[in-house]
């Protein structure tokens, strides 16, 4: 078993399409887990493996990391509001046990897991780091914090190196989850909800995916946790103003409060998730305009060598064409 043999779950995702594809270039041997063989065809027989299955499938987790050095532990569950609370845990908390577990038992030598500055939930105190107190303001980020828990329990006891990585708010080509708000700018429909002053901290795929790569080759980092994020953080309404910019169109004139609007939301969810209905408005999105998220990278910095090199408004725009070339927005002169 060599050390350039790497596994990754959640590889058919975003961050792992694009993290598979530099594994790769990077002259690694790759296996993946992907629930639907089908989106593994994206990486055209280039993986030394594909397994096909579940995350909490003991004999498929095991098949996968059964003769690889390392794993990169992606897969998470899409947060929808209707979705079954009890799904949040399966996912989030025993998949990555099931991870742990096989990892051990196969002789893995480093495990990196993927987090989320969601387990800061709402930040009180900006910029916040890697020692900034707990603070999970759904399931999604409750379970994900439990699991992130579960990693540094696991590192503690020696049995293999573990690594946690927390990314800011991933965006680039190949990013659908931002495209509404993109296709609500080109339409002049978007609104603000509040003043809109808290900060905003994104990440470009590529220096997302270059942090990922130096928690998985650094020496001496087990048991660390590291915060990935772009090299600037702004305020709300500067933030959606850049992404008008990038997209040609101008800044969203319409402001409203936001107390009614997390009311009714809350609302929706009452009416809807008992049915299984996805609500047209769910409180999640609402808090978009009230969180708080702003970070210091200063510890990848320092610990891994990252620097991110795509500012906010490059990324921005990579993201636009990308979108465009692809069909998902008009052209400015349509």
């Amino acid at each position: 078993m060599g050390n350039r043999t790497v596994a990754v779950t959640g590889a058919t995702g975003f961050l792992g399409q694009h993290l598979v594809a530099r594994l790769l270039e990077d002259g690694y041997d790759v296996a993946i887990l992907a629930r639907d063989a089908t989106k593994a065809d994206i990486f055209g027989g280039r993986v030394q493996k594909t397994v096909v299955g579940d995350i909490c499938d003991q004999e498929a987790v095991g098949d996968l990391v059964s003769s690889v050095d390392s794993v990169i532990h992606l897969v998470s569950n899409f947060r929808t509001a209707s979705g079954p609370p009890a799904s949040y845990r399966a996912i989030n908390l025993e998949g990555t046990r099931t991870v742990l577990d096989a990892a051990e038992r196969h002789g893995v030598r480093r495990v990196v897991h993927c987090s989320t500055i969601g387990v800061h939930g709402h930040v009180r105190s900006t910029p916040a780091d890697e020692t900034s107190p707990y603070n999970p303001g759904d399931l999604y980020q409750q379970t994900k914090m439990e699991a992130e828990q579960l990693c540094l329990e696991r590192a503690r006891s020696g049995a293999m190196e573990i690594v946690v990585v927390r990314p800011c708010s991933l965006y680039g080509p190949g990013d659908m989850r931002m495209l509404k708000m993109f296709r609500m700018l080109s339409g002049k429909r978007f609104l603000m909800l509040g003043p809109c002053r808290e900060n905003f901290h994104a990440v470009y795929i590529d220096d997302a995916v270059e942090g990922f790569m130096r928690a998985l080759a650094t020496p001496g980092i087990a048991g660390e946790v590291f915060i990935i994020g772009g090299p600037e953080y702004l305020p709300l309404n500067d933030y959606v103003g850049a992404a008008a910019r990038a997209g040609g169109a101008p800044a969203p004139w319409l402001r409203l409060p936001y107390s009614p609007f997390y009311a009714a939301a809350a609302a929706c969810e009452a009416a809807c998730v008992p049915f299984g209905i996805e609500p047209p408005l769910h409180r999640r999105r609402v808090r978009f305009y009230r969180n708080n998220r702003a970070f210091r990278i200063s510890k990848a910095r320092e610990v891994l060598g990252y620097e991110p090199r795509v500012t906010l408004s490059e990324g921005l725009e990579r993201t636009v064409a990308w979108y465009r070339q692809n069909g998902h927005l008009p052209d400015v002169a349509a």
